[in-house]
């Protein structure tokens, strides 16, 4: 672990727009950025492809170990295959939630995440990125938004798309999702004390990544002045 450099912790539920806010942040700041949902999204389809059951805890964890995956320019790619589409179905994401919640295969996919913390600094989103992956993180956000809202996006990004989707649906499986999420017994998803609330249910996403900035740019200030 470099704890010399910095690392901006965007944690949240599903939809939430932590995703677009968190690469927008490491652009403006030149950051590395890490997408830890896609690492479990990945595993959960390569699971799918190799026939194996989301809840074969054993197998799943070597999967996690042995993924073959690189991240190139915005896109995702699977022994060497573009799959940046395919993970972001609602398939995907329902398999994501069901992996990440076995100790096993987030202790896999734990030091694949922390090898993205690289100079001049780190901007992680998912789940347990302030709580787990980056305790020490100099900057902690929970970005969150209501559950309608959150369907309604995840709505709009799939017909955009062309993937047909059910509003209903889409929001009782954001729900379940949460639930599941917070309940977990490994790495539940929750606000850290530490960590700063941006509901962005009525804002836009500039506004997201300024308010982000602007954190960080106080609590680095603040880190350097402790130091």
């Amino acid at each position: 672990m470099h704890s010399d450099i910095p690392v901006i912790a965007i944690d949240g539920p599903s939809a939430s727009g932590k995703g677009t806010v968190a690469a927008l942040v490491a652009k403006a700041l030149g950051f590395h950025y890490l997408d830890s949902g896609a690492l479990y999204r990945l595993t959960a389809l390569a699971a799918q492809r190799s026939g194996v059951a989301w809840d074969d805890e054993a197998a799943l964890a070597e999967l996690a170990l042995h993924l073959d995956v690189r991240f190139v320019e915005g896109e995702i790619y699977l022994q060497n295959v573009c799959v940046s589409d395919e993970v972001r179905t609602e398939n995907c994401g329902i398999g994501a939630s069901r992996v990440a919640a076995l100790p096993v295969v987030r202790t896999a996919l734990l030091a694949r995440q922390h090898a993205f913390r690289q100079a001049p600094g780190l901007v992680a989103d998912g789940r347990d990125m302030g709580s787990v992956v980056f305790p020490d993180a100099v900057l902690k956000v929970f970005l969150t938004a209501t559950a309608e809202e959150r369907a309604q996006r995840r709505y709009k990004q799939l017909m955009e798309k062309g993937i047909s989707a059910n509003l209903i649906n889409l929001l009782d499986d954001l729900r379940e999702r949460d639930a599941r999420d917070s309940a977990r017994a490994v790495a539940p998803l929750k606000q850290e004390k530490d960590a700063v609330l941006l509901d962005t249910t009525q804002i836009g996403i500039n506004d997201a990544v300024d308010f982000v900035l602007k954190n960080f740019k106080l609590a680095s200030g603040a880190q350097v002045e402790s130091n």
